[in-house]
């Protein structure tokens, strides 16, 4: 008997897992490319948010897949933050597995609404059969002051980075978006490392970078400074960034810690040397680039999630509010309007954001308050089957009426609790003028 009911669950499970199966590639209905929706569902959050501030207003939210996603990946995900410039986001998806993964890199265009393929990695590599390719673009996308985009490559599994695959280190790349070129900056700058963490000083064309080493057992993190014109690098040293760094463009200081939390050390380019440790703590997992009154803001990582704000002129840091308004506590992405006075942020980046509802929040710096602009799931799940899992890459555009949020999901039915990553998604969330009011100083 106890056989059978075994035999039996195995066979519900198999008949689950069929019936679960995704056509490549993932598709709206009627064959659109962009699907747009205003709704009142999107304010309604789940009885366990039932005390959390909700907009007003209901946002109109624009919802595609991103292409190249025409075969099952390993899985389809997220990792690398992107930015806007104007109307257009750029962002990037992977198919995770390596040694034979993939990455791409998009610009969307808001006017337009439509969605651009810059870069298939593999293709520009052309790395022989049974050798490395990254399966992640795991660093941030950054805008040089030449236009051309600047970003980096990680692993997909650290049994992928040793020579059996010819392993000799991730690479740095740039894309000029405009005439669709791409090159390498550098391959393996610091030797065999991936590189999953950076941020660019768009004015001296620094390239800052964060390792982790190919080898499995060698746990140090390498912080790098190099110089994408003379292409060569500029300092290298052991106690990198653990996973973002701050960036300030008024000053060109760069500022990180070696943990998650602690000590934020100082790199100058125009003194070099090693960087030197400053007398401030803060929590450092996701950075906002730096408001028009010179301040950046932090979030911490999980369980805590709290946000913080550096001075870049005193550099000093002030401890604010927890960034949670659920269950969901990992942050990694987190991004600031062009007043400076509203941050966005998505809750539940490796996954678990639908069990918050899919909130979509803002932060008033000024006021110190918390809301939710949109709660996206169950609604994208009703209307197209899509479940939002998680994100590391959200971005404001340069008006602040738009948040874009690349999206790790899932198309499948749920089976026990267990979610699949079969798809990457795009939702642009208009936010109604009435939500996004600046206050007087």
């Amino acid at each position: 008997m106890k056989y059978a009911l075994m035999l039996l669950a195995g066979i519900l499970i198999a008949v689950a897992a069929v019936a679960a199966e995704v056509s490549y590639p993932p598709k709206l209905p009627g064959g659109k490319a962009v699907a747009t929706d205003t709704s009142d569902a999107f304010l309604k959050g789940p009885e366990s948010m039932k005390d959390v501030a909700v907009a007003a207003a209901a946002p109109t939210v624009d919802f595609l897949y991103y292409p190249a996603q025409t075969y099952k990946g390993n899985p389809w995900s997220n990792w690398g933050d992107g930015v806007a410039v104007g109307e257009k986001y750029y962002s990037a998806i992977g198919d995770h597995l390596a040694p034979a993964g993939n990455a791409f890199v998009y610009e969307y265009d808001a006017a337009t609404r439509k969605i651009r393929q810059l870069v298939d990695l593999r293709k520009v590599l052309k790395m022989p059969e049974g050798h490395y390719t990254p399966g992640k673009i795991h660093s941030r996308i950054d805008v040089g002051a030449d236009g051309w985009l600047y970003y980096s490559t990680h692993r997909g599994s650290t049994r992928a980075t040793v020579d059996k695959y010819h392993y000799k280190g991730d690479w740095i790349m740039r894309t000029n978006p405009t005439s669709g070129k791409t090159e390498v900056v550098a391959h393996g700058p610091v030797g065999k490392q991936c590189i999953p963490c950076s941020v660019l000083d768009p004015k001296r064309l620094i390239f800052y970078g964060s390792t982790s080493a190919g080898d499995r057992a060698d746990k140090r993190q390498t912080f790098f400074a190099y110089d994408t014109k003379a292409r060569k690098v500029l300092y290298r040293g052991y106690d990198g960034p653990s996973r973002y760094m701050i960036f300030a463009k008024s000053t060109g200081m760069l500022y990180y810690t070696p943990k998650l939390a602690g000590k934020l050390l100082r790199y100058d380019p125009n003194a070099g040397g090693a960087p030197v440790e400053i007398d401030a703590e803060i929590g450092l997992r996701a950075a906002t680039q730096e408001t028009p009154d010179g301040y950046v803001y932090t979030v911490s990582t999980r369980p805590e999630a709290t946000i913080y704000r550096f001075d870049t002129r005193t550099e000093k840091v002030d401890k604010l509010d927890p960034a949670a308004v659920g269950k969901m506590t990992y942050i990694t992405t987190i991004d600031a309007d062009p007043t400076g006075q509203y941050l966005y942020y998505v809750p539940g980046a490796h996954g678990g954001t639908h069990l918050d509802g899919g909130a979509v929040v803002q932060y008033d710096v000024k006021k110190r308050k918390k809301k939710v602009v949109a709660y996206l799931y169950p609604f994208l799940k009703e209307k197209y089957g899509y479940t939002p899992i998680g994100t590391f890459s959200t971005a404001v555009s340069a008006r602040g009426d738009k948040l874009y949020i690349t999206w790790h999901g899932s198309l499948t039915a749920e089976i026990g609790r267990k979610l699949s990553w079969d798809a990457c998604a795009l939702t642009v969330v208009h936010i109604p003028p009435s939500e996004r009011k600046p206050q007087a100083h």
